[in-house]
């Protein structure tokens, strides 16, 4: 069977085509056949005038029409599409989403943060890290950061907060929501020992494959800090010349590291797992398990 999720961030819309393979009673195989990424860069235009342009709304049209004809040629059975950030924010956002219904099929539901969060926690990565362990889940978008902790296996909290990459590319993330973040980090950790970090996200995928470290071997806090030195004193052009980057990947990659740091800072972790895992991947899981359901 193949399943494929959309999502439409405020960086860039990700088609994932994942093909699910059943060994054994409840215990299926998830394989990625394809994951295709455009650069859409929404937020860029709704964090500044809290709308997408004319020009960005046809390039999302596109983009969607694209994904339709990948989505046909690959035969997939199911689809889940979310738009997070700044679709929520674009006052043309609903207008934009009915427009990709009409000429694609492809219904899009712009989820809130909370929801955001749920949906990448449903990609189970804790289930196979060590028992007992305390880990949060951080996933930095370009408008939003989402924060989903467990113990045990158990979920002890999530939240949403609006400090994404583009948003600090921008200016529009000020004090008093930094200390908002600290403080709600701060006191829902504070009793928790031997916490690690998740990180989830173009840039923390970008930053583990600079690194050279082996697949499910963790980055020390100190090394994303050594990282976001480097990268802040370089220009916009030296990052994509010397780490051989995407100019959308090697402006937003600084407040990403920024982000990353902060959070673990205040939670007491000194190192962070990637397992290259996000939102469309937690979208695939609760298409199965919906689907599952109904079997």
């Amino acid at each position: 069977m193949k399943l494929a999720a959309i999502d439409i961030g405020s960086n860039a819309a990700r088609l994932l085509i994942t093909d699910v393979r059943v060994i054994k009673k409840n215990r299926p195989e998830f394989i990625k056949s394809n994951l295709i990424r455009v650069p859409l860069r929404l937020g860029f235009d709704v964090f500044e005038s809290g709308a997408i342009s004319p020009q960005k709304e046809i390039h999302v049209i596109s983009t969607m029409k694209a994904y339709r004809y990948l989505l046909d040629v690959y035969e997939v059975a199911h689809v889940k599409a979310c738009a997070t950030s700044a679709m929520r924010d674009a006052r043309n956002g609903q207008q934009i989403i009915q427009q990709i219904k009409a000429e694609t099929g492809l219904e899009i539901e712009i989820i809130s943060g909370d929801r955001e969060a749920a949906l990448i926690y449903e990609s189970h990565v804790a289930e196979n890290l060590t028992a007992g362990g305390a880990y949060l889940y951080i996933d930095v978008g370009g408008g939003s950061t989402e924060l989903t902790c467990f113990i045990d296996g158990a979920m002890t909290f999530k939240r949403s907060f609006n400090i994404g990459t583009i948003r600090l590319l921008k200016q529009q993330v000020d004090e008093p929501q930094w200390e908002e973040m600290k403080t709600y980090i701060r006191s829902n950790t504070k009793n928790i020992k031997n916490i690690s970090g998740i990180g989830s996200g173009g840039n923390i995928n970008k930053v583990f494959s600079l690194s050279k470290r082996k697949e499910g071997r963790p980055l020390s806090l100190d090394l994303l800090r050594d990282y976001y030195k480097e990268f802040n004193s370089m220009t916009l052009s030296e990052r994509m010349s010397y780490y051989k980057l995407r100019e959308d990947r090697a402006d937003v990659i600084v407040p990403a590291l920024l982000i990353y740091i902060n959070v673990l800072k205040w939670a007491g972790a000194e190192e962070i797992l990637v397992p290259k895992i996000g939102l469309a991947d937690g979208l695939i899981q609760s298409l199965y398990a919906d689907i599952s359901q109904e079997l």
